[in-house]
């Protein structure tokens, strides 16, 4: 049976609760955590990791989830779908993403491995070093999507490639997606994501998604090419709408050969956590809302800026209140 709500947006990602704790370049050295990336740990190196961190925040995460949970804070309808244990960890995040107002269809669930958790490093630049152990939510299948599929924006989480049911999983969603009536949205997610998966991220993007959101390494590394015009235009040539964040520098919205931009106002970051997360989220609510695609990227940008100046991957004030202010909406 067809689920009642028509959701404005949908996400489908790893369910990760963030753990994140202030560190020292030399604490990344000795731990050999490499500075600014996500690393994929296993199990005994999580628990390491948890151990060793001070003054620990925990909050639900996932870089889909964090886009969803900003979206719903403006007002949409939201769902996430993931996949949690039933452990503590698993209830935490089920429990705190429908407070915050968005829909958790896949209950908790009774299965082997825990709640995947990523220990998050800031190093006093703002930089963050993720290790994330997958856990359970690594492992969703198509079987396990819910039918909750409508006329609005499907989102994808680049990093489920990790694991074959997961594409399988992103493209029948996709498939679904548009007999309903709704678009498809991927983000790339990472660069060695972009690196491991880059075919079948390709394929995908040309044959599933409406739009696709990256940075400007994502895109170069996914199109193995130094010139980002000529990566965008080979993504704007199979998608309809290519996004692409270029770390401090103008965003660059690509639709065939029309190109829309954003100016970003550079600012030393407290906590970069979640900056393209919120970045989507600013960007998806301007484009399921009908803005135009500048006005959109503008809400992007904003939004970026606003996650970048505290610690953690969610806004702290009012978003659709500063897009009111600057008369975006």
């Amino acid at each position: 049976m067809s689920n009642p709500v028509n959701y404005d947006v949908i996400g489908i990602g790893n369910a990760i609760v963030d753990v994140i704790a202030p560190s020292s370049d030399t604490f990344l050295d000795q731990m050999g955590i490499t500075k600014g990336i996500m690393q994929l740990i296993e199990r005994d190196r999580a628990e390491l990791l948890y151990a060793s961190m001070d003054s620990r925040v925990e909050a639900p995460g996932g870089s889909v989830a964090n886009t969803i949970a900003g979206i719903g804070e403006l007002g949409l309808q939201t769902a996430f779908i993931g996949k949690v244990k039933d452990d503590a960890l698993g209830k935490l995040y089920a429990e705190s993403l429908q407070k915050a107002g968005t829909a958790f269809p896949l209950s908790p669930q009774d299965v082997e491995f825990p709640t995947s958790r990523s220990m998050i490093f800031v190093s006093p630049d703002g930089e963050r070093s993720m290790n994330t152990y997958l856990g359970a939510g690594a492992d969703i299948s198509s079987a396990e999507v819910p039918d909750v599929f409508g006329t609005g924006l499907l989102f994808l989480e680049g990093y489920l490639f990790d694991k074959d049911e997961g594409k399988t999983a992103f493209s029948e969603a996709a498939q679904r997606m548009k007999a309903a009536g709704g678009r498809s949205v991927i983000t790339i997610s990472d660069p060695f994501c972009a690196e491991r998966h880059r075919d079948d991220f390709k394929r995908l993007i040309a044959e599933d998604m409406d739009i696709a959101i990256g940075n400007d390494a994502e895109w170069l590394t996914l199109y193995e090419t130094d010139d980002l015009n000529d990566a965008l235009r080979q993504a704007a040539e199979v998608c309809g709408i290519v996004a692409c964040t270029r770390s401090g520098d103008s965003v660059w919205i690509q639709q065939g050969a029309q190109r829309f931009t954003a100016d970003v106002t550079a600012v030393t970051p407290v906590d970069a956590t979640g900056a393209g997360d919120q970045f989507a989220a600013g960007f998806l609510y301007g484009v399921s809302t009908g803005r135009t695609l500048d006005v959109a990227a503008q809400m992007g940008v904003l939004c970026a800026a606003e996650v970048i100046g505290h610690i953690g991957p969610r806004p702290e004030i009012n978003m659709a209140q500063v897009f009111s202010e600057r008369g975006l909406i």
